[in-house]
């Protein structure tokens, strides 16, 4: 019988991962799950991030609202979004672990998966992952070397390391301006100084 894989994604954690590691975040979806199901039976995936708030960034909202609709036409892949509070002025998130978590245990519980891949690095998981774990199901996680519990990869049966070879055809556009190489002016050369 061919495994059944269910995929759980910390959007905060990946989007941060994919930004500090390669100066970019624009991944197909539905490729990434493909190449982490590999000739298994994909379930689901499951994307887990926040709604962004209004007053932390107007043009931030847009730009989440386009990514969660293309995110939400890809097939079966469910987006799950908790919130934001305000802890001593600054936004913080609620509910995404507590979300992710639940739900790797109630689906493992209900027998709808073979296979858990978590894809994140943070250790509040490694709890919840010990005991989908113990339930007799199979638990992988995809992380960045920078950024993984050693929580997590003691308890996962497959480690799937998120490197530039593992995101090879999966970018969706080009390289952002920022990412390029800039030009680099000779070394020794004096500039003359600013007149005014």
């Amino acid at each position: 019988m061919e495994s059944r894989v269910a995929i759980f994604i910390d959007g905060s954690n990946l989007y941060h991962a994919l930004r500090s590691n390669f100066g970019r975040h624009d991944i197909n979806f539905a490729e990434f799950a493909n190449r982490l199901c590999g000739n298994r039976f994909l379930f689901r995936t499951y994307y887990y991030n926040i709604l962004q708030s209004s007053s932390v960034r107007a043009d931030g909202i847009r730009e989440q609202q386009d990514f969660l609709n293309a995110l939400r036409e890809t097939q079966y892949l469910e987006v799950r979004l908790g919130t934001t509070k305000l802890s001593q002025g600054v936004a913080v998130e609620k509910g995404v672990d507590v979300m992710l978590a639940t739900d790797l245990l109630h689906f493992a519980w209900n027998n709808l998966y073979d296979v858990a891949v978590l894809v994140s690095g943070d250790s509040d998981y490694a709890y919840a992952l010990q005991a989908v774990k113990n339930m007799g199901k199979h638990v992988e996680v995809a992380y960045f070397e920078n950024n993984i519990s050693k929580d997590l990869l003691d308890i996962s049966d497959k480690r799937h390391l998120l490197d530039m070879k593992f995101f090879k055809g999966l970018w969706t556009g080009k390289v952002p301006p920022y990412h390029r190489k800039r030009k680099m002016r000779p070394m020794g050369k004096v500039l003359p100084p600013k007149n005014g």
